[in-house]
């Protein structure tokens, strides 16, 4: 290609010559790291098949409920109900332990999580002792166990009864969540009490306690209490089926085994693992689609309402205290739920962190005389991921060119974060403030681990509500000095503009950005269209950056520019870069060849997107120029074109033939590299069918010479 412009104007001419971008808009930060951290948070928000909506109330018949997710009425089981339970009761592990232990001691505090079956555990418990004396079973009230003046009441001899502490349930705490006397717990003090009246009636009593302080105290102390652990969900799950298709043709209770197995009826649940409680649900369903009575795609709805109802019933708790220092270890469960949903699969260290800074934002929220601290000690390592039913494990996180090993952890199912997110910003709307606040604030931290989740979280609630997080997330961050803040506003732009309703409004309000005179606001639009969503095309975006190119000079642009090549269509990204050099605006000439020296200065994995490029992943560490000859061979043509025109132009022929001596040098050092490039190094030196002219040539020998 003949260039259009003299190799052979000297500094004196007055053209401004380009040099090598050095780096993007971050100056380093969030480069390194932020395409695993993007690909993951992708991975973790982004569902394919929405959640099925909820009822209004626990009586929509659509939704059955069960024991097991619901509390058992309080007064006398039933001899119905117990024999249910004899036919139904899946034996917890150590089940055999329990009941000898409660034989013994009279009481048993079983700690553990609501929906695990721990009642029906309780009370098989309590059926077991009460049949060897005669006695019956019964259901009582938290306020027994308080020792309120309308429960006290004489226990009758041989009885069992099972006492259930409400989720949220606190003792006597300080500002930081800490007990404020030494010795035994108020608690441990009343399940004393009540102890020495059940061994005088000869009675016997489970008390149930759900996962949080008030269990760590119980379990520290090791005087009444238990862990508990479930029963497998699988075996819980059979026995219900048969249960319930016990009078129909064999045939019913198959199809209804075979459709639990089906992967896409896993797909739906979302969960790695079924509480009981959800397996008795699962199973009425199935058989309800076994008999007819539900369709496919209805049975599907019902299990993508699983995750929705955890994340509900984590947030609408019944007898939430609404004063500090009592809501505080509720507070900060919650909070440790919502950073679980934005920075799932990463270090614990980090979801950790986040966690205490929202626990603070609730708390002073709620009430803004108190500016809470933490706990320094926590009774058991894990308990806390529990509660949110969450698991730690053995992970990695990309520092640089290297990845390191991290204490990783996860929700136990992958529709539980969006269930969470969408469930505190869509329900709540008081929470809303300080999760705004609390995610502009991480959108400052520096590292990509941090920034990016947020990011990709802020866009996510923003196509919920434009409107309100338009102002209360985007704006603020676009407006500030932060670089780190305005590429986080772009990146939650573009991730918001996935939604077909809101893409319109994202896109006019970049090209109000691109058009006007705020140098943060037309940055970010550049940022914004560098992962080509908002416009609604790659080819779009594209051009919107030769729009803004004019303005900023090609520094942001050529970086937006670049990452649309290392995204899913870099042949249309190609296309108008070379359109472009034969372009009489010259903004748009010198976008086209900074695009390319980014392309084969910029390591791959810097330019990570908001959508999966797959083939290019095997070559991550490699510069974009190198990949992508490697990835997709069509390219070569068009990136020879450019890279030819960047060394035969009086602009750019310096800062080109550095780039190559880097790039080649580079390669050299990698013979998986090198090999791409001795094929492409010829076609360099081809103008189509003619050699190229003398003088670009003699650049080309010149470069291989100085390696």
């Amino acid at each position: 290609m003949n260039g259009t412009e003299n190799t052979d104007l000297t500094a004196d001419t007055g053209i401004r010559r380009l040099d090598i971008p050095q780096g993007g808009p971050l100056d380093g930060a969030g480069e390194p790291g932020g395409a695993r951290t993007a690909r993951e948070a992708r991975a973790h928000l982004h569902i394919a098949d929405g959640p099925a909506p909820l009822p209004a109330g626990p009586g929509d018949e659509a939704w059955p409920t069960l024991p097991e997710w619901s509390a058992l009425p309080e007064g006398p089981v039933c001899e119905e109900e117990l024999a249910r339970l004899h036919r139904l009761h899946q034996p917890a592990p150590g089940h055999t332990a329990l009941r000898e232990r409660l034989r013994r001691t009279h009481l048993l505090a079983l700690c553990g999580e609501p929906g695990t079956g721990r009642a029906w555990t309780g009370l098989a418990l309590l059926a077991a002792c009460a049949a060897r004396t005669g006695g019956g079973v019964e259901r009582l009230g938290v306020g027994f166990l308080l020792g309120t003046p309308a429960e006290r009441q004489r226990f009758q001899r041989g009885h069992g009864y099972l006492i259930e502490l409400p989720a949220g349930a606190t003792e006597s705490t300080d500002s930081n969540g800490a007990m404020t006397t030494p010795g035994p717990s108020p608690t441990d003090l009343r399940l004393d009490r009540l102890r020495i009246r059940l061994v005088e009636h000869g009675a016997f009593a489970v008390v149930l306690v759900p996962g949080g302080p008030v269990a760590e105290r119980l379990l520290g102390s090791g005087r009444h209490a238990l862990p508990y652990e479930p029963p497998a969900a699988d075996g819980v799950l059979d026995g219900h089926l048969a249960d319930l298709l016990a009078e129909g043709p064999a045939e019913l209770l198959e199809l209804a085994r075979s459709t639990a197995a089906r992967p896409e009826v896993a797909e739906a649940l979302g969960l790695d693992e079924l509480r009981p409680g959800e397996a008795a649900l699962l199973a009425g369903h199935l058989a309800d689609h076994a008999r007819g009575r539900i369709s496919d795609a209805r049975l599907l709805a019902h299990c993508r309402s699983f995750a929705p109802r955890q994340a509900r019933t984590w947030f609408t708790a019944p007898g939430r205290p609404d004063t500090l220092p009592a809501a505080l270890p509720e507070l900060r469960a919650a909070a440790l739920r919502i950073a679980l949903a934005v920075f799932n699969g990463s270090a614990h260290s980090l979801t950790s962190e986040a966690a205490e800074l929202l626990t603070w934002e609730l708390a002073v929220t709620l009430d803004p005389q108190y500016a809470p601290g933490r706990p320094l000690f926590t009774a058991r390592p894990g308990a806390a991921p529990a509660t949110a039913r969450a698991v730690c494990g053995d992970g990695m996180e990309d520092v640089g060119e290297a990845s390191v090993p991290v204490r990783a952890v996860w929700f136990q199912g992958r529709r539980l974060a969006p269930a969470v997110l969408c469930e505190v910003w869509d329900g709540h709307h008081n929470l809303r403030g300080p999760v705004a606040r609390w995610l502009r604030t991480l959108c400052d931290d520096p590292r990509p681990q941090v920034w990016v989740r947020a990011a990709v979280a802020a866009g996510v609630l923003c196509a919920r509500d434009y409107l309100y997080g338009l102002v209360e997330l985007l704006l603020p961050l676009v407006r500030s000095d932060s670089p780190v803040q305005r590429m986080a506003a772009a990146t939650a732009l573009a991730e918001a503009s996935r939604a077909p309703e809101v893409r319109p409004a994202v896109d006019g309000l970049l090209r109000a950005w691109a058009r006007g005179e705020d140098e943060r606001e037309r940055e970010t639009a550049a940022l914004a269209h560098g992962y080509g969503l908002a416009a609604g095309s790659v080819p779009a975006s594209l051009a919107e950056l030769g729009r803004i190119a004019c303005a900023d000079g090609g520094v942001t642009t050529s970086y937006g520019a670049v990452r649309l090549l290392a995204g899913t269509e870099p042949e249309a990204v190609l296309d108008g870069l070379t359109h472009w050099l034969r372009d009489p605006r010259r903004p748009r000439r010198d976008l086209a060849l900074l695009t390319a020296l980014r392309a084969v200065t910029t390591r791959t994995s810097y330019l990570w997107g908001l959508a999966e490029v797959p083939e290019l992943e095997p070559y991550a560490a490699w510069p974009l120029a190198t990949a992508l000859l490697a990835a997709r061979p069509g390219c070569a043509p068009q990136l020879s074109e450019l890279l030819r025109a960047a060394l035969t132009w009086a602009r750019s022929a310096g800062a080109a033939e550095d780039a190559l001596v880097g790039w080649i040098r580079r390669a050299a050092r990698d013979e998986r590299q090198l090999a791409v490039l001795c094929g492409f190094l010829p076609r360099l030196a081809q103008d189509g069918d003619e050699p190229l002219d003398v003088r670009a040539a003699t650049r080309i020998r010149e470069v291989l010479e100085a390696l």
